[in-house]
């Protein structure tokens, strides 16, 4: 099984001046060690206008400043906004393509659409499009990281005329596609479009079975018919992270964040905002306290006691429990949620070192000898599934069109500057 580490870049009020640089210098202090000890990917969301929740609204950036900073950890968009109004699927190719380059190959690209009102309505998409304009544009990203020239596309909800989309990425056909994925539903729309599931809930063993076991048994049917030009099947689910020898210290260290990220995502997608006067943090605190105060009346504990932990915080045997039920339920990759709320970035440096050096190892040993087995069990109905992909047709010389270098007067006055004529 493999193992990332998971960026949100939450900053909770209140802010003081150097916060946010302090939180970007320190974010990408723990992707170079968690390079340096073994961990698998760094996985770097992307979000708009959400105060205190995340302040990661340019992860290409990020991922490239970590490129430069790392020699085999790989870098995955979790994710990239897709849909045209977000990001233009020329301008995703080309990014995508030039961070493989940059990094020597090392880029996974996850897709997604957003969630909020407050992403949707400020870059006015419509929530009940989301998802057909997140997969049209998609499939349409993968065309023209392979194709040369992209011959032009005109769909539901956007449109381009052929060019040759540049430059192209290390990885052929083009980097592993990923799909986020939070319930049976997406995981069954991942699934079928031969996109690995990035599982962004936090799911029991029991659960995270059946996701597996739908996710595998749709990528072994004719259901599978891939969105890009290769599968990728596998899961990754998120889970909360903080690790310390004394399990109370790592409740202490992790559960706050932990139940922070939860509130805050809830509180974003289902409560009214008003940009820019965002409480997060003091609401969040204030509830939470409410709840302590309400819980030690009912049980007369001390004041001490910390409150119960969530499954990937405690000692190193309880990491190493969980994530064993985690790995027999099919998951292929666990994410690990260390950046949240306020945690401090010692403890998460701290606990980093201690699961690489009491953890990971049970996990790493043999592991590339379990994936060349899932590939060969696999690689029939891969095949099968690659037959299936209605392909767009390359475009033969004489259909590609002249990009006129300059217009004729009746179509300057009609505005049009750039026309395309066949030749």
């Amino acid at each position: 099984m493999r193992f990332g580490v998971f960026y949100e870049l939450q900053l909770p009020k209140p802010w003081n001046k150097g916060d946010e640089h302090r939180l970007f210098r320190e974010a990408l202090e723990q992707v170079v060690l968690a390079d340096e000890l073994g961990i698998d990917y760094a996985w770097e969301v992307e979000h708009h206008f959400l105060e205190e929740y995340s302040h990661s609204s340019a992860p290409e950036v990020f991922l490239a400043a970590a490129a430069g900073k790392t020699e085999r950890i790989r870098l995955g968009h979790g994710i990239r906004q897709v849909i045209p109004a977000y990001n233009h699927p020329a301008r995703t190719a080309e990014t995508i393509a030039t961070l493989d380059l940059v990094s020597d190959g090392r880029v996974d690209f996850g897709i997604g659409e957003g969630a909020t009102r407050l992403e949707l309505g400020g870059f006015g998409i419509p929530a009940k499009h989301k998802r057909a304009m997140s997969l049209e544009a998609a499939e349409q990203i993968a065309n023209m990281m392979v194709m040369e020239p992209y011959p032009g596309y005109e769909g539901a909800f956007f449109s381009m005329p052929c060019r040759n989309v540049l430059p192209k990425p290390l990885q052929r056909p083009h980097p592993p596609m990923w799909m986020a994925c939070t319930n049976r539903d997406t995981i069954r729309v991942a699934a079928r479009n031969g996109l690995g599931a990035l599982a962004f809930s936090f799911v029991d063993p029991d659960e995270a079975k059946a996701w597996s076991q739908i996710y595998y048994d749709i990528i072994k049917s004719e259901e599978c018919v891939p969105l890009g030009h290769s599968v990728n099947a596998n899961i990754a689910v998120v889970s909360a992270f903080s690790v310390h020898e004394d399990r109370a210290e790592a409740i202490r260290r992790g559960q706050e964040g932990f139940e922070f990220f939860g509130y805050a995502l809830q509180a974003l997608v289902a409560r009214d905002t008003k940009p820019g006067h965002s409480n997060l943090w003091a609401e969040f605190s204030a509830e939470r306290a409410a709840r302590a105060q309400s819980e030690q009346e009912q049980t007369n504990a001390d004041d001490s006691t910390p409150f119960s932990q969530a499954s990937g915080i405690g000692t190193p045997e309880d990491l190493a429990q969980h994530f064993a039920d985690l790995q027999q339920s099919g998951v292929d990759q666990i994410i690990l949620m260390q950046q949240a709320g306020r945690n401090q970035h010692e403890s998460i440096c701290d606990a980093l070192k201690l699961f690489a050096r009491s953890v990971l190892p049970q996990f790493a040993a043999g592991r590339e000898e379990r994936e060349a087995k899932k590939s060969a069990e696999l690689a029939t109905y891969i095949a099968a599934a690659l037959e299936r992909k209605i392909r767009m047709p390359d475009l033969d010389e004489s259909e590609v069109p002249i990009v006129r270098a300059s217009a004729d007067r009746a179509q300057v006055n009609q505005g049009v500057v750039d026309p395309d004529a066949r030749s």
